[in-house]
């Protein structure tokens, strides 16, 4: 794993933290480092489990890392790809890379670990059982198994029962907590494993109660209590405060949350192993005493505290020297030597004010040519600071030997050749295709099982000297720039092929045979770089020309090269089309797709440059749609591949656009949950629909926590919560010659075949008479719903309602979905 940054609470300490917000290592202040000193006498580890990104208490993470000082973990199932998106049109994958890195912002905030499975979050499920089935029960149960070992916690909490009714993820993810507490414990479980780690037996297993599941008269005395809304006055801020940030880094899902200040309590439901009755760690010691021969390093880690001056932190670099000694002492089988020389090494660096950073002259590199990098260590105390030496990647150890005096940085350039072999950047799971239940890992990969993200692509050793001993510290590449509105900012430095050639879409489609041109976009990874682009193309497809030459002149610079794509005539096989690029002697197929957000670093993919073309019979009758977007959809721009002229409408053109141009109008998903404002609309979009217009309006939330406020249909309806998440089931139509199953498109049962992840989502669950529901659908032992689509006639045009998952189909390429939306679309 990386050197990650150092988090709030000492979480680089921990080996861990976070580049979620790409910035250099944070400098800790005097207060945290008398926080780390006080951790370094703390023994004791929590893992919190739990389904998705999210799911985790963040309260009792920060209270457990900063109040208690202990080791803390967060093992979310999944990594969420299969949720929604609030922020973008990233779906599926992406998502996922999105919500990790907001995990690990959340663990940089409040000083926990973050580890997943590989399971893939497939949506909502109603059950354990189908989630266990699909992603394989004993494949996952031995990553938690794994991540257990690994850890090696004192106590293990789950966030949710074993109970249904819930999320079939929740449910299965306590199961699999409660499997792996006993099998963990087992050499005969998962014997593969233990080449790696050891058995490991945890103390006890507990339920966090979740607060908002209690009755106003509900009898808390049953549960185990734990106050967690403390204050430390080192830091400044109550672990309500830190849990607030680190909640909110959950902005894709719109978790962003107030701060509590004053008391809070958990609660907590004892499951196996030790029972405690009156406090969740009864019975438990979690200082050094538990552990025989420690002796030595209790008494140097009491004598750094106790020596410690927070307007001078360099005089305790003896002290914590002598703790080093300590800790190195004990035998290598110690559970908390290798841990907790970590975070004394960290607290030495904090103690010297040492910054270590290697940058590159460039965000990327391309395998076998050089690298150059500006290598800096600056000593900003005034300590006896040694730079001994430095290892490059793939080289030799070099000596330095140079005193760093207080405040003066010490630079050095160097020059480093990734290999011809080096494998190109990109995250650990997505490198094989997505299929099934699980991530599929490479064989070399697999070592990485459960970790938040790979190894860095290049890093750089360096050796130093405090107080007589040398410390080795490892220090990511990175890129470097500045932004005139946000300041200093930084990146992974990233392995790149020489020319990335990505395809418009991940699915094209291809309409009553017709051709269409598909573009490339090329985008140089070095300077000067000369080469042929050509599509492979599946048999009896055409592509003209055969090939494309280019020459790109400078790194990032891009061009399209343009290919008109023709299926066989009366095909609907579908098939994968590719895309090679010839440079030099070798050729590359590589697509690159980007995610920026501001509050995450930036993220590319790189993949096979491939995407699967579907031929479908496709008519439609009336082109022209406006379209109101909502967050994070895809559908105006599915609709446009295929022919129809989509003009965006948000809320500005809204207001002065004249809408009786359009054939229909479609309003993109969870719009009114996204913009309450756009009820000040609905009056023009109602006289739209009177004289004659067509009005269709996907799928919005509606909730507890967001209740559904302002809607724009003619009569009386409301949004629940009902969804039909096999997508396979039955959808039968609830009328005879049902015209929107007949026209333009004469539907039939293979329309309905091939759909993705689910058929719909927050169906209506009561509406006017004046509606007329389409169909009834239902997942297996549920009674129907018929709230998925509903058609209203008002004036002279039609309102339409529709649950379905239009914004998931349309970019996976259904073609039934396409068919049915057209008919819905066409007036």
């Amino acid at each position: 794993m990386r050197n990650l940054l150092l988090g709030m609470m000492l979480a680089m300490s921990l080996g861990i933290g976070s580049t979620a917000v790409a910035r250099p290592a944070r400098q800790l202040h005097a207060g945290e480092i008398a926080a780390g000193l006080k951790r370094l006498g703390v023994t004791g580890s929590v893992l919190y489990v739990a389904a998705h990104p999210d799911d985790e208490n963040t309260r009792l993470l920060a209270w457990l890392v900063g109040e208690r000082g202990l080791r803390a973990g967060y093992l979310s199932v999944t990594r969420g790809d299969g949720g929604q998106n609030l922020i973008g049109t990233e779906q599926d994958a992406l998502l996922g890379l999105i919500r990790t890195h907001e995990l690990l912002a959340a663990r940089s905030v409040d000083g926990a670990e973050q580890f997943f499975t590989r399971a893939r979050d497939f949506g909502y499920s109603k059950s354990a059982e189908e989630a266990l089935r699909i992603w394989g029960h004993e494949a996952v149960l031995a990553d938690v198994v794994l991540a257990i070992r690994r850890f090696q916690p004192d106590v293990i909490i789950t966030r949710f029962t074993t109970a249904p009714p819930n999320h079939g993820h929740h449910t299965a993810s306590a199961l699999l907590a409660a499997e792996a507490f006993i099998a963990a414990a087992d050499p005969k479980r998962f014997p593969e494993q233990l080449s790696e780690v050891k058995p490991w037996k945890a103390d006890r297993l507990l339920q966090n109660a979740s607060s908002w599941s209690f009755k106003p008269d509900e009898d808390l005395s049953r549960y185990v209590k734990l106050e967690v809304g403390g204050y430390d006055a080192l830091l400044g801020r109550s672990w309500g405060e830190v849990a607030a940030e680190s909640r909110s880094q959950h902005k894709s899902q719109g978790f962003g949350q107030a701060a509590d200040r004053g008391p809070g309590a958990e609660y907590f439901t004892p499951l196996a192993g030790t029972l405690p009755k009156r406090d969740v760690f009864e019975g438990l010691e979690f200082s050094w005493k538990r552990w025989k021969g420690s002796e030595a390093v209790s008494g140097a880690v009491a004598a750094a505290m106790k020596t410690f001056d927070a307007r001078a932190p360099h005089r305790s670099l003896p002290a914590l020297v002598r703790v080093h000694e300590a800790l190195t002492a004990l035998p290598d089988t110690h559970p908390w030597k290798a841990p907790k020389l970590r975070e004394t090494e960290a607290l030495i660096a904090a103690c010297a004010g040492l910054f270590l950073e290697v940058r590159a002259a460039a965000p990327t590199g391309i395998p076998g040519l050089p690298v150059a990098l500006d290598v800096v260590a600056l000593n900003r105390s005034p300590a006896a600071v040694e730079w001994v030496g430095l290892t490059l990647p793939g080289e030799k150890p070099e000596a330095v030997g140079k005193a760093l005096g207080a405040n003066v940085p010490l630079k050095l350039s160097r020059t480093v050749t990734p290999p011809a072999t080096a494998p190109i950047s990109t995250p650990y799971w997505l490198r094989e295709p997505v299929t099934g239940g699980l991530y599929t890992l490479k064989d070399e990969d697999r070592a990485l099982t459960g970790q938040p993200e790979g190894a860095p692509a290049l890093s750089v050793a360096f050796e130093y000297q405090v107080a007589g001993r040398r410390f080795r510290a490892v220090r990511p590449v990175v890129y470097a720039w500045t932004d005139p509105v946000r300041g200093e900012l930084y990146r992974d430095f990233e392995i790149a092929p020489p020319v990335t050639a990505t395809l418009p879409q991940d699915v094209l489609m291809f309409p009553n045979g017709e051709s269409r041109a598909v573009p490339v976009v090329l985008v140089a990874g070095m300077d000067q770089v000369p080469g042929t682009v050509r599509m492979v193309a599946p048999p009896g497809w055409r592509v003209e020309p055969a090939s494309v030459e280019f020459k790109l002149a400078a790194r990032g610079d891009e061009r399209t090269a343009t290919f008109q794509v023709t299926p066989p005539q009366g095909s609907t096989q579908q098939g994968v089309l590719s895309v090679e690029v010839d440079v030099g002697d070798r050729a590359w197929s590589w697509r690159a797709r980007s995610v920026s957000h501001p509050h995450i670093p930036p993220l590319t993919v790189r993949q096979p440059s491939t995407a699967t073309v579907v031929p479908l019979s496709l008519a439609m009758k009336g082109k022209r749609i406006g379209y109101i977007p909502g967050p994070g959809d895809r559908v105006a721009e599915s609709l446009s591949a295929v022919g129809y002229e989509v003009t965006l409408l948000p809320e500005e053109r809204l207001a002065r656009e004249k809408l009786e141009r359009f054939d229909a109008i479609l309003v993109g998903v969870r719009a009114f949950n996204a913009n309450t404002h756009l009820t000040v609309h609905r009056e023009r979009l109602l006289q739209y629909v009177e004289g004659g217009g067509r009005l269709v309006v996907q799928y919005n939330t509606n909730s507890r926590v967001g209740p559904l406020t302002s809607f724009v249909g003619p009569y009386p309806m409301e949004i629940g919560r009902d969804r039909v998440t096999d997508e396979t089931a039955v959808m039968t139509p609830l009328r005879a010659n049902e015209p929107l199953l007949r026209a333009p498109n004469a539907l039939t049962a293979a329309d309905f075949e091939g759909w993705v992840q689910e058929r719909g989502l927050y169906f209506a669950s009561s509406w006017d008479a004046r509606y007329q529901p389409v169909f009834a659908m239902h997942d297996a032992g549920e009674a129907p719903l018929q709230g998925a689509l509903l058609v209203a006639r008002h004036g002279k045009g039609t309102f339409i309602y529709t649950g379905l998952a239009f914004f998931r189909q349309l970019p996976a390429g259904v073609p039934g979905a396409y068919r049915l939306l057209a008919n819905i679309l066409s007036p």
